[in-house]
């Protein structure tokens, strides 16, 4: 009944020890066996790992049931990953997974108290009612703990596997499955296996309600994401403009408005270019909807990185998934820098049209452009006292006027950004006041 040995779909596990052990101890016990000294030692190894998980990911409650929950949530098979984002689906595949899952449910259904009688300890008795001492830590993602402890509540409350089906592929339609089911945004690094696709575990919660004005911009913004993840036609999006005018935040904040639809991004910077392809090749045929953004695009007349981007976007004979889209902010209209001499250039440059046409070239193959300009004064103060209504700072508005205006003089003129600094400033002098 809990001989994971059987299991079909969900035998991969990055962290299998702990199950194989605790299963093993649960088919002795049922059979009314002793466990040895050994079997005890391994079985301590267990709660300490158990223990170390709660502490990582801030489980609580039934332990044993959340590892065994996070098992299920991570693990991507040919049944989780073709239920990703759709739900059910059709086909054989069905009756392995219920075979499956009947094996899990039995997991959950054994009693650690039983388990802790036969060790001749109260030690275990933990295991089951866990208390998190760090409930407001920064240090995992509090969303990720709250799905993973609700979806092992309703797993353990099922009456059989089909139960037990019904609610797991109803959380891999909902959330998804593995790092991209329980993460939004990613970055790549190169491990010894290649090309790895790394969660990004924390992450700045900004929503585009935020961001102070730009409305015509962030209109476009979201009609093109909402197109993209609607199954609609849409295009790679250049964001361009002057610095700290709410770029990266836009993106930022489409992320968060549209994760429970499947929207996820991957950070790429210029020097990982090369490994588009790659990245693509991995993401390509899952069920979510990825935007691979690079923010401060840029390139010096000297680098040639933009020509690896020109070819994944527009120019290989494999067409362009359907499930990806490249987002870009830049603080260059053209990306590529421009310099009159490039214009002087035609005695040395017979074709220097061509050259210089190469070079714009890139800009033209994202289909929308958005512009995000520095604020006019009026603009600029209608920021500032906006941040200052939604962070509660009681100034009179003149004074408040007049001391943002001194501050942006001296810290990067009108922008945004300039205007969030000003409030963090006077919601620093506020925090200090009130502690002395």
């Amino acid at each position: 009944m809990n001989s994971i040995n059987q299991l079909i779909l969900y035998r991969q596990f990055q962290n299998k020890k702990c199950l194989e052990v605790m299963a093993e101890t649960f088919n002795i016990m049922k059979e009314g066996g002793r466990l040895n000294k050994q079997q005890v030692d391994e079985l301590y190894d267990c709660a300490h790992e158990l223990t170390e998980l709660a502490g990582k990911y801030g489980y609580e409650g039934n332990i044993w049931h959340c590892y065994l929950t996070h098992l299920l949530a991570d693990n991507e098979n040919s049944y989780s990953t073709a239920c990703e984002i759709v739900g059910e689906i059709s086909g054989s595949i069905n009756e392995i997974a219920l075979h499956d899952f009947r094996i899990f449910k039995g997991l959950f259904d054994c009693d650690l108290e039983e388990l802790s009688k036969a060790m001749g300890t109260s030690h275990f008795r933990f295991l089951k009612e866990y208390e998190s001492s760090n409930k407001n830590s920064k240090v995992f993602n509090r969303r990720i703990r709250d799905r993973i402890c609700d979806l092992s509540r309703a797993l353990a409350d099922t009456k059989d596997e089909t139960e037990f089906k019904q609610v797991l592929t109803q959380f891999y339609k909902e959330f998804g499955v593995g790092k991209f089911g329980l993460h939004k945004a990613f970055r790549i690094e190169h491990t010894e296996t290649g090309v790895e696709i790394v969660p990004i575990t924390n992450i700045a919660h900004v929503h585009l309600n935020d961001l102070v004005g730009y409305e015509s911009a962030k209109k476009k913004l979201v009609d093109n994401t909402e197109a993209f993840v609607e199954g609609r036609k849409a295009n790679n999006c250049l964001l361009f403009g002057d610095a700290g005018t709410g770029k990266s935040s836009s993106i930022k904040g489409i992320l968060n408005e549209y994760y429970d639809q499947g929207l996820r991004i991957i950070e790429v910077y210029k020097h990982q270019f090369q490994d588009l392809n790659e990245v693509i090749a991995q993401i390509k045929n899952r069920n979510y909807r990825f935007i691979i953004y690079m923010d401060d695009l840029s390139f010096e007349e000297f680098e040639i990185e933009y020509k690896y981007l020109k070819a994944v976007i527009e120019g290989g004979l494999e067409k362009k998934p359907e499930n990806i889209l490249i987002y870009a902010t830049s603080n260059r209209r053209h990306l590529v820098r421009e310099k009159f001499s490039d214009k002087e250039e035609r005695e040395d440059d017979i074709h220097s049209n061509d050259t210089v046409q190469e070079k714009l070239s890139l800009v033209y193959r994202f289909g929308v452009s958005i512009y995000f300009g520095k604020p006019e004064k009026k603009e600029f103060q209608k920021i500032v006292k906006t941040l200052a209504e939604r962070n509660g700072i009681a100034m009179e508005e003149e004074e408040l006027l007049l001391e943002a205006n001194r501050w942006e003089l001296s810290h990067g003129g009108l922008s945004g950004r300039t205007a969030q600094q000003f409030i963090d400033y006077l919601l620093g002098k506020k925090e200090n006041t009130d502690a002395s």
